[in-house]
């Protein structure tokens, strides 16, 4: 792989103490990746109210981490694969049988938060592990990560850049988008599949109870702050990234001295506060 010397090198040019030090360094080359990916999406997520279809396939690194671990495999590659699984086989509950978006949500989720805690219960010392999981640190990220990211952060893009709008129509009317000539159902299942891997990925860095908020936070914050479906792409970017480096930065500093996952969405959340008022502004000289 190639050497990110020169990057890291760039990055410890900031004005910060923290970046001088290179876990600081990769953890924030890794939100510059991760972060605006998980915003984006967002903002699909939040139009197609799929906030509890990304926490079932965050629930899911449980049991993709446990096997994983159980069988002496990569905990990562396995978290990924069963993840996407995950999100696939909930999209095609929902398409290819009569129940609910809500319900096949609810069964799957139970399922796999099940069989995490069915394989960490026989795989001793798997619990220990399983920590860094529910929580997350993206300061133990390493390159090899960082380069599954920059794959994923490029893959992203192209999508992105080829489906945003039509996501967007789907979101409001799948009907109409299907006489347009949208391929509704093939877009929903690579959307779900992505998802799911941006997801994976954000568990690693804010933890399970936390990989919802990266997603809608952003979203919900652009929400309140446009109403044009090109003002939510830019400020769901804004908030995300901003959100990302100044958690981070904070994270560090002795005077705090807090998680960085958790600063990173209660920054994000103090987005969402001031989107609130604005909004609340906005309507008042309605």
């Amino acid at each position: 792989m190639p050497d990110l010397a020169p990057v890291y090198s760039l990055l410890g040019m900031l004005p910060f103490d923290c970046l001088q030090l290179r876990f600081m360094q990769q953890a924030l080359l890794a939100l510059l990746l991760l972060t605006p990916l998980a915003a984006i999406l967002g903002v699909h997520v939040v139009n197609c109210r799929m906030a509890f279809f990304s926490d079932a396939v965050g629930h899911s690194a449980f049991a993709g981490v446990a096997l994983g671990l159980l069988f002496g495999l990569d905990p990562l590659l396995t978290m990924l694969l069963f993840g996407l699984m995950v999100g696939l086989s909930i999209m095609t509950m929902q398409q290819q049988h009569r129940l609910s978006a809500d319900t096949a949500i609810g069964i799957i989720f139970s399922a796999v938060v099940a069989l995490g805690l069915a394989v960490i219960s026989q795989a001793e010392g798997a619990a220990r592990d399983m920590q860094r999981f529910l929580l997350g640190d993206v300061l133990t990220i390493n390159e090899h990560e960082i380069w599954i990211l920059f794959a994923l952060f490029v893959l992203g893009l192209i999508f992105q850049y080829v489906a945003y709008n039509r996501l967007l129509l789907i979101s409001l009317n799948p009907v109409m988008a299907h006489t347009q000539g949208i391929r509704v159902r093939l877009w929903q299942y690579l959307f779900a599949a992505l998802l799911s891997l941006v997801v994976m990925f954000a568990v690693r860095s804010v933890g399970v109870l936390l990989v919802t908020a990266l997603l809608i936070v952003p979203a919900a914050a652009a929400r309140n702050l446009t109403t044009s479906a090109g003002g939510l792409f830019w400020w769901a970017l804004i908030v995300g990234l901003s959100s990302a480096i100044t958690g981070l930065l904070l994270s560090a500093q002795a005077w705090l001295g807090t998680s960085s996952g958790a600063t990173i969405i209660l920054t994000a959340c103090c987005w969402f506060a001031i989107s609130l008022l604005w909004s609340a502004r906005q309507n008042s000289r309605c």
